[in-house]
């Protein structure tokens, strides 16, 4: 039983990382990176559709991500779309290709982006400690339930304890890499 409740909380946590991961993808940093357009939704006939499902999206160098749409009628819609995102891009078509060139960050907005990896990081953690306790509250109903010692429960808690420490520590790494990258020139 108390294996089970381990292994739970194990892999909830390591969704949680997965998903602060995922979530740090979208926040800019000095260089091109298609996850930057993940966010975007065009309209392709009548319905929101996600850039990647119309066009081609590749990093052409270090500060440029090209948009190549499937449907040459897409390119003006895909312009506007990245133009009214909250992204602050300026894209520029070439005949079929849009060109989105990403402006180099200055010292401030790559300090307000380090705040938003905190927040983010500091999401993550309290999702892991949510997730702790849970699995601590399954431990003290089986105690309740007479299904465990009390011995038991606190090595079952200590364990817990220890899986939630080391995926606090592996969120305080992923947000300090993810600074690091935003703070380098």
């Amino acid at each position: 039983m108390l294996n089970e409740i381990q292994k739970d909380a194990e892999q909830r946590m390591q969704k949680s990382i997965q998903a602060l991961k995922h979530n740090l993808t979208h926040i800019r940093t000095g260089r091109a990176n298609t996850a930057l357009l993940d966010g975007i939704k065009v309209d392709y006939y009548g319905s929101e559709t996600p850039l990647s499902q119309v066009a081609n999206i590749g990093v052409a160098d270090a500060r440029t991500l090209t948009v190549t749409p499937w449907e040459k009628n897409m390119v003006s819609v895909i312009e506007k779309a990245i133009i009214d995102s909250d992204l602050g891009l300026n894209p520029s078509s070439a005949g079929t290709l849009i060109r989105i060139p990403l402006p180099p960050l200055t010292e401030e907005r790559r300090k307000e982006l380090t705040k938003v990896v905190s927040q983010e990081g500091e999401q993550g953690k309290v999702a892991i400690r949510n997730i702790r306790r849970d699995a601590n509250h399954q431990i003290a109903e089986l105690l309740k339930e007479k299904e465990i010692t009390e011995d038991e429960k606190r090595k079952g808690e200590e364990a817990i304890q220890k899986l939630t420490d080391r995926y606090v520590k592996e969120v305080d790494e992923v947000v300090a890499e993810k600074e690091k990258e935003i703070m380098e020139i």
